[in-house]
């Protein structure tokens, strides 16, 4: 299996991010973080009391993915569906201070807006409180999106679809996007969830973690010759360009048709915590592959980003100064 490319020329690429447009299409979520201190156990039942000492927002799922794509200086647009809520006016606001295309962001009455709330103490998460609707689309807000993206995709370099499971991305819609992007001859990246595995069949890049595809394969995953064999079953399968299979502290694995696995070993010097890493790591991927980057080095690129993210608390993302330095430290 060959290893991860030079990073003296990865270094070089950063700089073209910005010529970049990517089209996120996925589940818009905001992550609430509760930070506190606990001092002492509830004497109502055998739970600790967290003392609140300060709140803050971040925009989670398909938002963070986008997120991540503007500190890395890149052009994005958002398409997707939010409640008609506190919290859904809180990601439009987010979105639009940051200069995120907001024209392909609908609210549906009487969905609400996905809230993933965490409460964290002595840099701990204690707790995770989701408030979701996952039902399926309304058909008047499907068609709605529908003819968004049948209008706009040609006017970006590729798509990423953001699936969380939540009731935006049906096998019907997904299938539909990876057709008009096969039209107008724009890239696909998918990160995907179990339940629509096979209907990414056809995208340009799939980027399951372990988990996923050893599920998806029916083959556990104990070494490299397993993952190997993952990796070929999947590629064949999802009959797509390239199958990126995310690895945690291992790092990653790229498989392509023909071609010998390509390793990326992880970079990440401390982990402290893993939320949103894959949001990195595809949204870095996608905007080096439209700045014309190859896609070995993009995953690399991809892998470095995710190397700083896992070793900051929270939806964290990675600035393009940020990147530049974890590069040079290798060179």
């Amino acid at each position: 299996m060959k290893k991860r490319g030079n990073p003296s020329i990865l270094k070089k690429f950063v700089a073209r991010f910005s010529e970049a447009r990517i089209l996120v299409i996925g589940d818009i979520m905001m992550d609430r973080f509760i930070w506190g201190k606990v001092s002492r156990i509830s004497p109502e039942a055998p739970v600790p009391v967290v003392l609140v000492e300060e709140e803050t927002f971040l925009l989670g799922g398909a938002a963070n993915v986008v997120n991540n794509i503007r500190s890395l200086g890149g052009n994005v647009s958002l398409c997707g569906v939010i409640g008609e809520d506190e919290m859904g006016q809180r990601v439009l606001r987010e979105l639009t201070e940051k200069g995120v295309d907001i024209q392909g962001v609908r609210i549906e009455e009487g969905r609400q807006t996905i809230t993933k709330t965490r409460i964290i103490a002595h840099q701990q998460q204690l707790v995770r409180i989701d408030r979701e609707t996952a039902d399926a689309l309304k058909p008047s807000t499907f068609r709605d999106l529908s003819r968004y993206i049948e209008g706009h995709v040609q006017g970006f370099d590729g798509v990423i679809l953001s699936d969380y499971g939540k009731g935006l991305l049906t096998k019907e819609g997904i299938r539909a996007v990876i057709h008009r992007a096969g039209e107008t001859k724009k890239f696909v990246m998918v990160d995907p969830k179990m339940k629509n595995f096979f209907s990414y069949r056809g995208a340009t890049v799939v980027t399951p973690n372990t988990a996923e595809a050893s599920q998806a394969a029916g083959i556990p995953i104990t070494d490299l010759s397993s993952l190997n064999r993952v990796g070929k079953v999947l590629l064949k399968r999802l009959r797509c360009e390239v199958l990126v299979i995310t690895r945690g502290e291992e790092g990653m694995a790229l498989f392509e048709p023909n071609q010998e696995p390509y390793l990326v070993p992880t970079v990440a010097k401390e982990v402290y915590d893993v939320t949103g890493a894959g949001d990195t790591v595809i949204g870095t991927m996608a905007l080096a592959m439209a700045a014309g980057v190859g896609v070995q080095d993009a995953a690399s690129l991809a892998n470095y980003a995710a190397g700083i993210v896992v070793g900051k608390v929270g939806t964290a993302t990675v600035t393009r100064e940020e990147l530049v330095r974890a590069i040079q430290e290798k060179i």
